[in-house]
């Protein structure tokens, strides 16, 4: 019995330290994009920080912007709540606070505006830039709209797929294009917008 248990310790300690290393890459990557910025940043330097070999970076992701990638979904994913608030209105107003916070942080939006812009001239990163960032965030707001419509209190207007795209090309709208803040009143604004029943902020 004591050789069938030894394999599956050996297979345990092998995962939690592919995932130590995948979770030291995504950290560095992050230090050192805030320190040198994006041109600047390589995969030598990401490794080097991490503390591996460059060739365990590029068994995982084929370039730079794709580590960047993947650690801004993770900081989506861990940083923005799609809990249940007790209302639409509720839930609403606390991911887009979340998220708008999020996005507002200097370091943050200014990897949204470089990976974006990648994404434009990379048409093969773009079509990953989409897949695991773009759409991740939207099917966590889709949880909300869709936990909202169980409970019979999300409006029939306008269509979900409109609400996603009016939430998120605010978002951009404000990253890209105006220096204008994406802060608690502009979350607050438009969830009185889209969730014109809830009243004021909670």
């Amino acid at each position: 019995m004591t050789e069938n248990r030894q394999p599956a310790t050996g297979a345990k300690r092998g995962r939690k330290r592919s995932e130590e290393s995948r979770q030291a890459i995504l950290g560095a990557a992050f230090e050192l994009v805030d320190e040198v910025g994006y041109a600047a940043l390589t995969i030598e330097g990401i490794a080097a920080r991490a503390g591996c070999g460059k060739q365990t970076i590029y068994r995982w992701w084929p370039s730079k912007a794709h580590v960047l990638m993947e650690a801004l979904a993770a900081e989506g994913e861990l940083g923005v709540t799609t809990a249940d608030h007790g209302s639409y209105a509720a839930d609403l107003r606390a991911f887009l606070r979340d998220t708008f916070r999020l996005g507002g942080e200097p370091r943050i939006a200014g990897l949204l505006r470089v990976l974006i812009a990648e994404a434009q001239i990379d048409p093969r990163f773009g079509e990953v830039f989409r897949a695991g960032l773009l759409e991740r965030r939207r099917d966590a707001l889709r949880v909300v709209l869709d936990r909202a419509g169980e409970r019979g209190d999300l409006p029939s207007r306008p269509a979900p797929d409109t609400v996603l795209d009016i939430v998120f090309g605010v978002l951009w709208y404000r990253l890209l294009a105006i220096p204008q803040p994406l802060d608690d009143a502009l979350a607050d604004d438009l969830t009185a917008t889209l969730a014109p029943s809830a009243g004021g902020p909670a």
